[in-house]
């Protein structure tokens, strides 16, 4: 969904899109199970009935998820709904890359979310393929497709988790930028100040693609905290804190996540963020509630199946 900018509040750090719409995307992740894709399309049909920009899907370690993102995106893209895949190229070879982009240009696809990605467990260093970093890739796909695709790259607003220092991961995302890449999408957070500093560091040395901030709801916070040890992303100590004091209550951990989330939305669409994107993980009520307490607008209309054949026939 293309929604357009709310006031800035006076003294807003950022002035980042010279656009007049802001951006706001879904991500969601290949479901291993026919019941998983069957709770998945129930969920994508809620949040379609927002106006989403797109739904990003997830593309596993070494490309283990490979014929069943694929399988997402053609769902997503019979729906009539802009998806954009993710692609990650370590352990990928250009030949493998190359096949892909024809398949997703085949399907219509637009957009891509251009990632490094990660060895699978027991693939030694030997394996990472024809690619090392992002970078690579993402020259490799403007040099294949030229700007036949929108490329998203990774940020991280609190550095990547090998990155040595704050300098190092700065000049790494510039590479990405310099290679093609349209935009940025980062991983989460939950301190605003962050992703302030980061864009603010982008800018600094030239870097004026939109960055938009990714969103994580929180529903389950001993799942929130391994993932965040895995990512390098920070739980702030007063969150982390009443989050533990919570315990197994189920619902206060789901109250104090979903009120620390549009807290923390309302200031970056405040401080002049270009859109916000969801991890999702595959569930709809959290990012639903979420939408709904920061006054979003969904939709005109309900997605229909007429108007996705139509949009289909169009975008193919």
């Amino acid at each position: 969904m293309a929604t357009p900018l709310v006031p800035q509040h006076e003294g807003s750090r950022l002035n980042t899109h010279s656009s007049p719409e802001r951006v706001f995307s879904f991500e969601l992740f290949p479901p291993k199970t026919a019941a998983g894709m069957e709770k998945l399309q129930t969920n994508v049909l809620h949040l379609a009935a927002l106006g989403p920009r797109y739904f990003s899907v997830t593309y596993g370690a070494g490309g283990s998820t490979r014929d069943r993102t694929f399988e997402t995106v053609t769902w997503l893209r019979a729906q009539g709904l802009e998806t954009a895949p993710h692609i990650s190229c370590i352990g990928s070879s250009r030949a493998e890359i190359r096949e892909l982009l024809a398949g997703y240009t085949t399907l219509g696809i637009r957009r891509l979310v251009a990632l490094r990605g990660d060895l699978p467990s027991g693939m030694g260093v030997g394996a990472t393929g024809d690619f090392r970093y992002a970078s690579e890739l993402v020259a490799f796909i403007r040099e294949e497709t030229g700007e036949r695709f929108h490329i998203e790259v990774a940020a991280y607003p609190e550095f990547h988790p090998q990155a040595a220092n704050a300098q190092i991961d700065l000049r790494n995302f510039k590479r990405k930028v310099e290679a093609g890449a349209s935009a940025a999408i980062t991983q989460y957070f939950y301190s605003a100040d962050a992703y302030l500093r980061f864009v603010e560091s982008c800018q600094a040395v030239g870097l004026t693609i939109p960055i938009v901030p990714g969103i994580m709801p929180i529903t389950n916070y001993s799942q929130l905290a391994r993932f965040s040890d895995a990512c390098g992303a920070e739980i702030p100590r007063w969150l982390r804190k009443r989050l533990e004091a919570c315990g197994d209550d189920v619902e206060s951990i789901r109250t104090l996540g979903h009120d620390a989330v549009v807290s923390l939305c309302r200031r970056l669409l405040a401080e002049g963020a270009p859109g916000l994107h969801f991890y999702t993980l595959n569930q709809a009520a959290p990012t639903l509630r979420i939408w709904q307490a920061l006054g979003l607008p969904a939709a005109e209309q309900p997605h229909s199946d007429a108007e996705a054949d139509a949009e289909t026939n169009e975008g193919c």
